[in-house]
């Protein structure tokens, strides 16, 4: 008798702490049962395991602006999302100095494979990050999107061979299925044994790995044109990457159309893709 109550005093408390802890309260429902893994702090990027942050749960009245006011972009980069994936329910990291997230980039500054190459672009699907090379040395970076498991983007080293500025996916739609899903700004560095293309374009980012084998990069125009938010687009990194890599100061005037290159920029995928803590 004497052994049963104790279990019963123990069951009280473990209810009594569980209810009373806000830690615990505020966890968010979702699972790693969950297909969506909304709680993007589950993803295991190496780079973060020395920067302090904590997790925030995004309530229906929160907003990445609203939350961080002029240092929202830092947040977005920090977390790999575009701000209509910032929606409730989903979990972010917030660093605890928002100076670590304004210099934030799990990339190497100086790149020896790139060293003697006029433009580099180096892709880590591990970090969901692209870095831009000019002879060895990182001109810029970028949060981007890569293959989900299934279908992951190739690893290797592969050159870039065409561009196409308002390139659609011929195979995927939009979410509402009204259209042929679009990849503004794409250049193509792949061609698979079975013929499939992969381009890095403009796509949704969010915050995690989530294409179909093409590398996705932050265009707010595209999803404004698309889906009509956000109202003001401010997230252009496509489009920076696109004129940088294979524009008009490298090549002819764009007019376009699909255009098959020579001698384009070196693109090299590495790492495999973060593991789900």
């Amino acid at each position: 008798m004497p052994e049963k109550i104790t279990y019963i005093v123990y069951f009280i408390v473990l209810v009594l702490v569980l209810v009373s802890s806000p830690a615990i309260i505020s966890e968010p429902a979702t699972s790693l049962k969950d297909p969506g893994f909304e709680n993007l702090t589950r993803i295991d990027y190496p780079s973060m395991r020395t920067v302090k942050w904590r997790p925030r749960f995004l309530r229906p009245q929160d907003t990445l602006e609203n939350l961080f006011g002029g240092e929202w972009i830092h947040v977005a980069r920090f977390n790999r999302i575009d701000r209509r994936h910032a929606y409730p329910g989903v979990t972010i990291r917030v660093p605890e100095n928002m100076k670590d997230a304004a210099d934030y980039c799990p990339l190497p500054a100086i790149y020896e494979p790139a060293l003697h190459e006029e433009k580099y672009i180096l892709i880590n699907r591990t970090e969901q990050w692209l870095g831009a090379y000019e002879f060895g040395r990182l001109k810029f970076s970028f949060p981007a999107a890569t293959g989900k498991d299934s279908h992951l983007t190739p690893s290797g080293l592969f050159t870039v061979d065409a561009r196409h500025l308002e390139h659609t996916s011929s195979l995927y739609k939009t979410a509402d299925q009204e259209a042929q899903y679009p990849m503004d700004y794409a250049f193509r560095f792949h061609i698979g044994a079975d013929n499939v293309s992969y381009w890095v374009h403009a796509r949704d980012l969010p915050g995690k790995p989530a294409s179909h084998g093409c590398i996705g990069l932050f265009d707010e125009e595209m999803q404004n044109r698309i889906y009509g938010i956000p109202e003001k687009p401010l997230l252009k990194d496509a489009k920076k990457l696109y004129d940088w890599a294979v524009g008009e100061d490298e090549y002819e005037d764009d007019q376009g159309e699909l255009e098959l290159l020579e001698d384009g920029p070196k693109v090299e995928v590495t790492g495999n893709n973060p593991r789900y803590r």
